[in-house]
């Protein structure tokens, strides 16, 4: 019985001399203790070293897969007779199902096969011989090397520290650009102030520096190619009444070398921007499509590399760039910010104040998928990270346009959302309640009126008493039912006309009454008003005593 041993120099076959001791496997490491008890167990058949470091990666990849390699075909045929060898003992089964297939040979894998070989490898060394132990030791380290890299299957594409230093290095020329451009401006302002005012844009400002110099050439100098003739015209009237004072040639040749220095770097931030953008779409695709090129690169950036930033939750990545603020927050028992670098997105810019905070937390939970696809994910596409867009997009327009409709699946999360996000109902302010004016259609109020107002009376007019007994008249009416017979019907007609009749009279007697004892409450008190004027004193009561009078009035008139 065979042993097929891997080791990282290469196939070792050893004698298996006492087939008996895999029965006792418990008891098998004691056989190993010393070199001299494990050659009685086994014994070194023939070693088969491998010529260097890729034939070793080649075997060993192809172990690992489960197939045969070239250097382990022969080693079997040259070495393994099928007729006198009735088993061969592999370490790993699907290897040996490969030789099983390949050369009809029988091959065991199991426990005690694991265990001999555990054995096998504590005296390796003794085992083996003619190998030094320093040569295993490199050799196994340069396999591992190989096999990590063949691993990962290594690609230049995919190295995410070419982003991190690009983006720092943006962000660097960006200040250094501004601080450049201030002093420009400022230095040439003392010669031409006005110059600044006119022309906003800060490339364009020292290009126009560069050409002119000083501004008593603005009028010779042909500024067609950098500014819109409007703005050249404007230039040069300016230049004629210019307030600045008057510099050397020394001073315009040290300003136009800041002015080159200014367009050499203003150039190469293009460059590297356009760098930057073919990067990211190499590595990050998704994550570029989500959440743009440059707040992508500092994402990256800011977690030191792309399969940090994949191993993030979500939560994380929406708060990323943001953690003095969070901090504080909790330390002050405040709300915790909503959003870091995401911030800057452009799906997060378009929505309104109030939905910004939602539109960051779905907007980081979709940035880290992306991520995770393209971290771990071998297809180089940008799919997933277009259809989350447009998930996104249209999320957000259902946000901003403010329709109530049911956002996740469930009618409980629809309830939830009608119950915060309700749209109130519009009132409209009533405009003529603001005209103090005296409106034209008021009529003036007769005095059965007033003695009306004052008793405070709610009583019925004659002509609605009338207009609701009917109506109960005819109620009733409807609501006796009709018999089939024709006597019955008539005599029910009558019953119902007699009805009639008697409430119409006693309705008719209920108004005249009413309307004599009106008349006759007025009459009354035409006369009280009419004694009150006659006997009252011609001098002017004061207003306390007027106070007093008309007090008693109202309370005779109601005790009447």
């Amino acid at each position: 019985m065979l042993v097929l041993f891997e080791t990282a120099a290469g196939y070792a076959l050893f004698k298996l001399l006492d087939e008996s001791k895999l029965k006792e496997i418990d008891n098998l490491y004691h056989e190993f203790d010393t070199p001299e008890s494990a050659g009685r167990v086994v014994k070194l058949k023939h070693f088969e070293k491998f010529a260097d470091t890729t034939e070793a990666l080649a075997a060993t990849t192809a172990a690992v897969e489960g197939k045969v390699s070239k250097s382990l075909k022969k080693v079997l045929k040259k070495y393994v007779d099928k007729e006198l060898q009735d088993k061969l003992l592999v370490a790993d089964a699907k290897l040996g199902s490969a030789i099983k297939d390949k050369f009809n040979l029988q091959c065991l894998s199991n426990t005690a096969v694991q265990e001999l070989m555990r054995c096998i490898r504590s005296q390796l060394d003794s085992l083996i011989t003619g190998l030094p132990k320093k040569e295993m030791t490199a050799m196994a380290l340069g396999l591992a090397h190989s096999l990590s890299r063949y691993k990962l299957k290594f690609s230049p594409d995919k190295i995410d520290t070419m982003i991190v230093q690009a983006v720092s290095l943006l962000d660097d020329l960006d200040k250094e650009l501004n601080n450049y451009i201030m002093r420009c401006r400022e230095w040439y302002g003392w010669h031409f102030p006005e110059l600044g005012k006119i022309i906003t844009d800060n490339v364009v400002f020292v290009k126009v520096v560069k050409i002119i110099g000083t501004r008593d050439n603005t009028a010779n100098s042909d500024l067609s190619d950098v500014l819109p003739e409007e703005i050249e015209e404007k230039v040069k009237e300016a230049a004629e009444i210019s307030m600045g004072t008057e510099i050397s040639e020394d001073d315009i040749l040290n300003i136009q070398n800041l002015c080159d220095q200014v367009i050499e770097i203003s150039n190469y931030r293009t460059q590297l921007y356009d760098y930057l953008k073919a990067r990211m779409m190499a590595m990050a695709p998704n994550l570029t499509t989500l959440v743009g090129d440059l707040v992508g690169a500092r994402l990256i950036s800011h977690a030191g590399s792309l399969i940090n930033l994949a191993k993030h939750p979500a939560s994380t990545v929406q708060i990323l760039g943001a953690e003095k603020a969070l901090f504080r927050a909790l330390k002050t028992k405040k709300d915790t910010p909503k959003y870091g670098l995401i911030y800057h997105a452009q799906l997060v810019g378009q929505s309104s104040t109030k939905n910004k905070g939602k539109m960051s937390r779905m907007l980081a939970a979709k940035a880290a998928l992306a991520t995770r696809v393209d971290a771990l994910g071998e297809d180089g596409n940008f799919t997933l990270g277009a259809e989350h867009k447009a998930k996104l997009e249209a999320r957000l327009r259902i946000l901003e346009e403010g329709n109530i409709r049911r956002i996740s699946g469930t009618a409980k999360a629809k309830a939830r959302f009608e119950k915060y996000q309700g749209v109130s109902e519009i009132q409209q302010y009533p405009a003529a309640a603001d005209s103090t004016l005296p409106s034209s259609s008021k009529r003036k109020r007769t005095e059965s009126e007033t003695v009306k107002e004052e008793l405070g009376t709610t009583q019925e007019t004659p002509n609605q008493k009338k207009k609701k007994i009917k109506k109960e008249v005819d109620i009733s009416i409807k609501e006796e039912p009709v018999e089939e017979n024709n006597v019955e019907v008539e005599n029910v007609q009558k019953k119902k006309k007699k009805k009639k009749q008697v409430l119409i009279e006693e309705v008719k007697q209920e108004v005249e009454v009413k309307e004599e004892t009106n008349e006759v409450d007025i009459e009354k008190k035409k006369k009280k008003k009419k004694r009150s004027e006659s006997e009252a004193p011609t001098e002017e009561p004061t207003s306390e005593k007027k106070k007093k009078k008309k007090k008693r009035d109202v309370i005779e008139a109601k005790d009447e």
